[in-house]
């Protein structure tokens, strides 16, 4: 994608910091919802919650393998896009760090939430894309979210990956001061996805 636009500085300051909120949401929230969905029908979570593993040590190294993919996916698309594209290096990349954790826990728990939904491994792709898919094209990961119509916008405004895009962009592109209102939506998403997550969590 960013070879079309590799002759378009200004569209790819707008692709590489679209892919990598892309990248946080498909490492946590897609293969969270995968893994829990295949470790739960399986029978590995019932059986693992029958060891003297504790719980808690298990599901954070489940966690935590997400977590380092996602930092690890950041890493290579800012290196890519510097290296390969001329993309300035971050502006703020104490700000990046901790945009991507907060994207990180924000898609993270609401993928261990939607796994909830899924009945079956053999839907969860499904499930997983007819969110993950059309949450891509609203959210301005590929293109400026302005040049969407009003009502997509409105849409796309409600939900945490815009805000990601949004976030990244000043971190990696623009610099400055972070939008208290995009912080707030991701918290507000993680927060409710944190309680669904924990609320409904089931073993078997």
């Amino acid at each position: 994608m960013a070879s079309v636009f590799s002759a378009d500085p200004d569209q790819l300051e707008v692709i590489v910091p679209g892919v990598a909120a892309m990248s946080v949401m498909a490492t946590t929230f897609n293969a969270l919802a995968f893994n829990l969905t295949f470790l739960r029908e399986q029978g590995i979570l019932k059986r693992v919650r029958g060891t003297p593993i504790p719980a808690g040590s298990y599901l954070g190294g489940l966690l935590g393998s997400a977590v380092a993919n996602a930092f690890v996916q950041v890493g290579l698309v800012v290196a890519i896009g510097h290296f390969v594209y001329g993309v300035d290096l971050p502006r703020e990349p104490l700000a990046l760090v901790g945009v991507t954790a907060l994207g990180v826990a924000c898609f993270g728990a609401v993928g261990v939430a939607f796994s909830h939904a899924i009945p079956n491994f053999d839907s969860a792709p499904a499930y997983a894309n007819a969110v993950f898919l059309p949450l891509i094209f609203i959210s301005g990961v590929f293109y400026s979210a302005d040049s969407l119509p009003a009502a997509v916008k409105a849409i796309a405004e409600v939900l945490p990956l815009k805000h990601a895009v949004d976030l990244l962009s000043t971190t990696i592109v623009t610099g400055g001061p972070l939008s208290a209102g995009a912080l707030a939506v991701l918290a507000a998403w993680t927060a409710a996805g944190s309680y669904a997550a924990v609320r409904f969590f089931r073993w078997s």
